[in-house]
């Protein structure tokens, strides 16, 4: 099967499934009761009065990923008899163990199922005492199950395509949100059993891709990822209306400020319309940063980081914060559900965005070869691939080391003659150690080209004016980014690109900002508007390193309280 389990899962394993199909009730109850007897500690029992409606039901716990240990049916029961449902059965559940209930009339029938229908066993009915004629027989047959039986996934599953680009978008939400998912390509495992029998199950409904698969049986159908964080319990509702500190962003700088400010008692909410850890959480590996020797990956720092936040009270939504006011002493966010937030002191941290490549084919061809930012979802599906990544920073020289894993082979395009005045040394030095990663100067992305997925690649030198075809499936975009700042227009200053201006920055011939009613100047890390800060990469002047945005959102709080002593 073409999948693979996608972070660790820790949840208690439900019992595998006995399943009796008989149409008459005093039977079936009969059969229930002794299995349950007998084997309820271990396997959950149900039963069937039709087997039609029993195909119906192994159909659901195929789509739920349970696991199916026995099928016990009746031989004689109107418009299907038990061999017939056992065979339709098979199809659904193959290793499951298959048995007939029988009288004594129909033991021929059984005994040819046994030859020639790969039926398992058959009981006579009745069976009492079920020590002797019952339980034997069946601990030999589940016996036998155990020995071949392998846990199933219990977590999220994911049906899609690799070159689709809202499968793209799911893969990338929960992985970033660390929810435990399994990825399911239905193209690349086509030929797998058990996809088809999946597939199957689900019927008509498979022709919706990408389908979510949640362990309570529950799906979605072209599921959006805000869909996917209510199902999946991401808070997405406030708990309360107020709040001392509310902080708009969720990367390094964020995550910092929520935790020294809940710490030192503030009650705090963070909003992130993403996932926690914004860009750096997307990193494969973050090599410089203080007190990890060994390094550690972007999404491991958000984790730990989210963690400790949590410890400390933080309430974390899952929204999209679309405007912003002043109110008074009260500072107020709209969310773009249409509630609002009101707070003393509001932070925004919602860092930046990567610049668009423009380029023909880029647009058509996002999330089906072409992305912006790490993909750490897609490394592995690069294994044996020809992988590009366009940019010449930290961000991408990370990437191309974490791609390199996998990849045949990775090309770093950069429109410079070297590495050296925007990527760290240490970087350098690795990749030129990596002999599957080339470094292609004064190269630009000319167009890109392939009608459902990226399959070659423009590439302009440009200092020989001449343009290159070459192959590639991915393409890894790192070109620089800007800020997400439209929703503060007419409430807080911005420099000609979008950064928010702070401290000495938006006082301008020694005068204060326009509106400023305080008897001092504005903190170093506040806006022009009395109780709004900014920090991390949304800041004018700001160092672009995760280390710094931590700094920022922690010493920020300083100066968060300064500003509510006087609220």
């Amino acid at each position: 099967m073409s999948s693979r389990p996608c972070l660790g899962l820790s949840l208690s394993m439900p019992k595998p499934i006995l399943l009796s199909v008989d149409d008459d009730s005093d039977v079936l109850r009969a059969i229930e009761r002794d299995l349950r007897s007998q084997y309820g500690a271990a396997y959950r029992v149900i039963g069937s009065d039709s087997p039609e409606s029993a195909l119906g039901l192994l159909k659901q716990l195929k789509v739920r990923n349970d696991s199916v240990a026995l099928l016990l049916a009746d031989q004689r029961m109107p418009r299907m008899d038990g061999v017939e449902f056992l065979q339709q059965a098979m199809e659904i559940f193959p290793a499951a163990k298959r048995a007939l209930l029988t009288a004594y009339a129909d033991t021929d029938a059984a005994i040819s199922a046994i030859n020639h229908a790969s039926i398992n066993y058959f009981f006579l009915k009745p069976w009492d005492p079920p020590t002797e004629h019952l339980y034997p027989q069946l601990d030999d047959l589940l016996d036998d199950w155990q020995a071949s039986f392998r846990p199933t996934f219990e977590g999220i599953r994911l049906l899609g395509t690799r070159w689709s680009p809202r499968s793209y978008e799911l893969r990338d939400f929960l992985a970033r949100n660390h929810v435990p998912y399994q990825w399911i390509d239905v193209e690349a495992s086509a030929n797998d059993p058990e996809t088809k029998r999946l597939m199957d199950a689900l019927g008509p409904e498979a022709a919706n891709l990408p389908v979510v698969l949640f362990p309570d049986g529950t799906k979605l159908l072209e599921g959006i990822p805000a869909d996917v964080a209510q199902k999946v319990g991401l808070r997405t509702r406030a708990q309360t209306t107020f709040y001392d500190l509310a902080i708009v962003g969720g990367g390094p700088a964020g995550l910092a400020a929520a935790v020294y400010g809940a710490s030192e008692g503030l009650h705090t909410v963070m909003i992130e319309r993403e996932a926690p850890g914004g860009q750096a959480g997307m990193s494969s590996r973050i090599e410089n940063y203080l007190g990890f020797p060994t390094g550690l990956s972007g999404a491991d720092l958000a984790r730990r980081a989210v963690a400790q936040a949590q410890r400390f009270g933080v309430e974390i939504l899952s929204q999209e914060a679309v405007a912003a006011r002043a109110e008074g002493p009260y500072r107020i966010i709209k969310l773009v559900d249409g509630n609002e937030i009101s707070c003393h002191a509001l932070m925004i941290a919602t860092g930046v965005q990567w610049r668009r490549l423009a380029a023909p084919g880029i647009d058509r061809l996002q999330g089906a070869g072409i992305y912006y930012g790490g993909g750490s979802t897609e490394a592995l599906s690069c294994k044996g691939e020809i992988v590009y990544v366009v940019g010449g920073a930290n961000s991408a020289g990370q990437a191309a080391m974490n791609f390199a894993r996998y990849a045949e082979r990775v090309v770093i395009l950069v429109r410079g003659e070297s590495l050296s005045s925007t990527m760290s040394q240490y970087l350098i030095d690795q990749i030129k150690e990596t002999p599957n990663i080339q470094l292609w100067t004064h190269a630009a992305v000319a167009e890109v080209h392939g009608e459902t997925h990226l399959e070659e690649i423009s590439v302009l030198c440009t200092d020989t004016d001449k343009i290159e075809r070459v192959p590639g499936s991915a393409m890894f975009i790192f070109i620089g980014a800007l800020p997400r700042t439209d929703w503060l227009a007419g409430l807080v200053e911005r420099d000609e690109r979008g950064f928010l201006l702070t401290g000495p920055d938006v006082i301008r011939d020694g005068q204060r900002p326009k509106g400023w009613a305080l008897d001092r100047d504005p903190f170093l890390l506040e806006t022009n508007v009395p109780g709004i800060f900014a920090v991390g990469d949304v800041r004018h002047g700001s160092i672009k390193r995760v280390a710094s945005g931590v700094g920022e959102g922690s010493v920020a709080v300083q100066f968060i309280h300064q500003y509510l002593s006087k609220v």
